[in-house]
């Protein structure tokens, strides 16, 4: 026997997993999420990824008992604690309540103060350091150090980053075989996402996340993505799951050109084939007409050459369709991840034009700034001041040069009471309504969804007008302001917001906490803020 191997009689206690089996899920108005998905987790780190709308948090939910499936199996091996991406913060919980010890606090010291009742040590489940414990958590999550009675302090008095930062800390300290966290990045500020990071890096028993942050998805052991009903496994983190994804549509893309290749080449010969059978029979018609053979012979000759004709089309005609065939194969491997393709020469801003001064800094040409600092540091304050919302408590922020367009977190640019098509035209109303449709194309928005109503949009659509509304607007912006533009965003709406940015010609300040992006969209400036301050250069993002 193994030193690693039980004694005789002893039972290993089976692994942690979660597995679904032609699991299905639908609203209560009928509309489908899961369709017979089959699907599973072992122990590991997971990250699980997919469009917005795709059913990746109906899973965690389904997962953490907080709905019941339609159809199909799930089968969980171990408990499970569940971090949803909106945290209920009553006014009336305590953070102990968030933590979910609250129950043994009370039994500790209901013991300590003399009650011998076997249910307070039912209640306690031997957790005697649980104060302790809670204490150390939080303190290694950076969360509330130096708050007096931090585990009586009403949830309400938390910011969104002390909440999620909390809702991990539960997660640690209920020490369930399964954890899940929906998009837990989403309200935290750089050194929070660290902390965060650092706990997923040695987080014990099943993780599930899902997350469009992907510092975070670089952690995980797996990538699973939910695409078109069907879930999909890819071994190691983000970085792999996109070299796959890559490689295997440089493949796809070949594979389709080489189909359509063939197509052509065989429509061609389809049509040569054409000429040359009617080329025959016109010249057995003529010969016939010309008496140059018999009747007989003649007729003999035309059924003849009919038959073969007919033959030869019909090989053709395979053959062709063979090759449409093939082509509809090659094109179901090729993702239909639209790209937003937009040229926007009028957002120019001439190098070394001075655009805009605070206080001692200076933007001049195209220049792309990052503003980073942590919550509440002042970076929102600072990107309205510079558009004019409202005053900086410093002062020293002058009005942009150039015109200006500033997104907000809350997207809230457009009349939801007017469809997509009259939103744009207000921005650029010397637009006619086909340029419109032309240009919100190019921004992934066609057909009758121009006619839409803007608040009846998805998140993704609502995104891409409201960006389309900056960017096309009149006078065109040389000076574009986004405040944390990926939260809140997939990572195919993130991909599209930078390609829509690599079109943009002018001026660029961002707040954003996402290291990842800023260097994807070209940032090459910093600027620090703390405590509502003005904004200081730095070298690199603290």
């Amino acid at each position: 026997m193994s030193a690693s191997a039980p004694f005789s009689g002893d039972l290993l206690p089976a692994p942690s997993s979660v597995v679904a089996s032609e699991l299905s899920f639908a609203w209560p108005d009928g509309t489908p999420v899961l369709d017979r998905l089959d699907v599973s987790f072992g122990t590991g780190r997971t990250g699980l990824v997919g469009r917005n709308g795709g059913g990746k948090s109906t899973l965690l939910r389904l997962i953490a008992g907080d709905l019941t499936p339609l159809g199909g199996s799930l089968a969980i091996s171990g408990d499970v604690a569940y971090l949803p991406q909106h945290l209920p913060l009553l006014t009336g919980r305590t953070v102990a309540d968030l933590l979910g010890i609250s129950a043994r606090r009370t039994a500790l010291r209901a013991i300590v103060a003399g009650d011998a009742d076997p249910a307070q040590f039912t209640a306690l489940d031997d957790d005697w350091e649980v104060e302790a414990r809670t204490l150390e958590t939080l303190d290694r999550l950076g969360v509330l150090r130096g708050v007096d009675d931090v585990l009586d302090r009403p949830v309400g008095t938390l910011s969104g980053g002390e909440a999620v930062l909390t809702g991990v800390a539960g997660l640690l300290l209920r020490r369930a075989a399964i954890s899940l966290m929906d998009e837990p990045t989403n309200n935290l500020d750089r050194p929070a996402r660290e902390l965060l990071y650092i706990a997923v890096d040695s987080w014990p028993g099943v993780l599930i996340v899902v997350s469009h942050d992907r510092e975070l998805l670089e952690r995980v052991d797996e990538i699973v993505e939910l695409r078109d009903g069907h879930a999909r496994l890819f071994g190691g983190p983000y970085s792999t799951y996109a070299e796959i994804l890559s490689a295997e549509q440089e493949t796809a893309q070949r594979q389709v050109r080489a189909a359509e290749g063939e197509v052509a080449r065989e429509k061609r010969q389809y049509v040569e084939t054409q000429v040359k059978l009617a080329r025959r029979l016109r010249t057995a018609r003529k010969a016939e007409l010309e008496k140059r053979v018999p009747k007989i012979v003649a007729n003999g000759l035309k059924r003849k050459a009919q038959v073969s004709a007919g033959k030869y089309r019909a090989v053709q005609s395979g053959r062709l369709g063979d090759a449409r065939d093939a082509l509809s194969v090659a094109e179901q491997s090729l993702r239909d991840d639209d790209r937003i393709r937009v040229d926007l020469p009028a957002t120019a801003v001439p190098a070394g034009r001075t655009v805009l001064r605070v206080g001692e800094l200076i933007v001049r040409g195209p220049e792309r700034i990052a503003v980073v600092g942590p919550k509440g540091s002042g970076k929102t304050t600072l990107l309205e001041a510079i558009v004019g919302r409202r005053d900086h408590p410093h002062g020293a922020v002058d009005q942009p040069s150039v015109p200006s367009a500033y997104l907000p977190q809350r997207l809230d640019v457009l009349d939801d009471a007017r469809t997509v098509l009259d939103n744009v035209r207000a921005a650029a109303p010397s637009a006619t309504p086909n340029e419109v449709r032309a240009q919100l194309a190019r921004f992934l928005v066609r057909g009758n969804r121009v006619d839409q109503l803007a608040g009846t949009l998805s998140g993704g659509e609502r995104f891409r007008v409201s960006l389309a509304c900056l960017l096309l607007a009149e006078p065109a912006p040389r000076l574009l302001l986004l405040d944390e533009p990926t939260n809140n965003l997939d990572l195919d709406s993130l991909e599209q917001l930078t390609d829509a940015l690599a079109g943009y010609r002018g001026a660029l300040i961002v707040a954003s906490h996402d290291l990842v992006f800023l260097e994807d969209i070209g940032v090459s400036r910093y600027w620090a803020v703390e405590e509502i301050s003005l904004p200081k250069e730095v070298v690199v993002p603290a």
